[in-house]
C-alpha cells in the first residue's frame, strides 16, 4: 500500500457538518450536542443536516467511520513501512497516543463516546482494526520476538488503554505527546519482547520508528484530503 501526500480539496457541505459536529462532541459530549449548534456555527438551517445525515445517531456514526477508516489507513501502513513485529507495534502504540494532538477533536468525540458505536461498519471497522493489531501480536509471538500469551486479551488491553487518554492528557502539560508514546511503547513492549536490547531504541523519541509514524500519519492526510 503505497501513500503519498497530496493538495488537499476544499471540504463540502457534508463535511463541514461531520467536522462541526465532531468539535460540538469533543467538547460537550452525544448529549449535550446538537443540530442546533452546527447550523448556527455553519450559517445554515437545521433542515440541511437533516438532508444530509438525517438523524443525529446517524451523524455519530458518520463520526466513527470517518475516525476509524483513517486510523486503519495509518495502521496498515505502519505495519508495511516498518519491518518487523516489534516495530510495526512500537509504531501503532506511538500513534495511539499521537492521536491526541493529530486529529485530535476526532480523537476526543470518538474515545469519549466509544461505548455508543452501534452500526454494522463501525463495529467492522473497529473489529478489522483490532484484528491487525492480533495478526502483529501474532507474528511477534511466532517469529520469537515476544513472550508467548493470549493475543486477543492484549490487544484488548492494548487498545482499551489507549482509548482514556483524552481525559488525562494535556497537550501543553509537563510532557509532550512524544514522551508520553515513548512510555507507552516502554511499558507495554517491556513486557512483551523476549530480549529487550532493542527496547531503548523502539521508544526513542528522536529514531527511526516515530519519524515512520509521522510520515505515515501525513500521508494518510494527504491521501483523504484530496479524495
Amino acid at each position: 500500500m503505497s501513500v503519498e501526500p497530496s493538495v488537499g480539496r476544499r471540504p463540502g457541505r457534508r463535511d463541514e457538518i461531520l467536522a462541526s459536529f465532531t468539535r460540538h462532541v469533543a467538547q460537550d459530549g452525544y448529549d449535550g450536542a446538537n443540530f442546533a449548534m452546527v447550523a448556527n456555527e455553519l450559517g445554515m438551517s437545521k433542515g440541511t443536516i437533516v438532508h444530509h445525515y438525517g438523524t443525529k445517531d446517524r451523524l455519530l456514526a458518520a463520526l466513527h467511520e470517518s475516525y476509524m477508516r483513517k486510523r486503519l489507513a495509518e495502521a496498515r501502513l505502519i505495519v508495511e513501512r516498518l519491518r518487523n513485529p516489534a516495530q510495526q507495534l512500537a509504531g501503532m502504540l506511538f500513534a495511539f497516543v499521537m492521536y491526541q494532538v493529530h486529529d485530535r477533536d476526532a480523537t476526543i468525540a470518538f474515545q469519549r463516546e466509544i461505548s455508543r458505536i452501534s452500526g454494522e461498519e463501525g463495529i467492522r471497522l473497529r473489529d478489522e482494526y483490532l484484528e491487525l493489531v492480533r495478526d502483529v501480536l501474532r507474528r511477534g509471538i511466532e517469529s520469537g520476538q515476544f513472550r508467548d500469551g493470549d493475543v486477543n486479551v492484549r490487544s484488548l488491553l492494548t487498545f482499551g488503554c489507549s482509548q482514556w487518554a483524552w481525559t488525562w492528557f494535556q497537550p501543553d502539560g509537563r510532557l509532550s505527546v512524544e514522551e508520553v508514546g515513548s512510555a507507552f511503547v516502554d511499558l507495554v513492549l517491556g513486557g512483551l519482547l523476549v530480549r529487550r536490547t532493542e527496547l531503548a531504541k523502539l521508544a526513542d523519541v528522536d529514531g527511526p520508528t516515530l519519524r515512520a509514524v509521522r510520515d505515515c500519519l501525513a500521508a494518510v492526510d494527504g491521501t483523504l484530503a484530496d479524495a
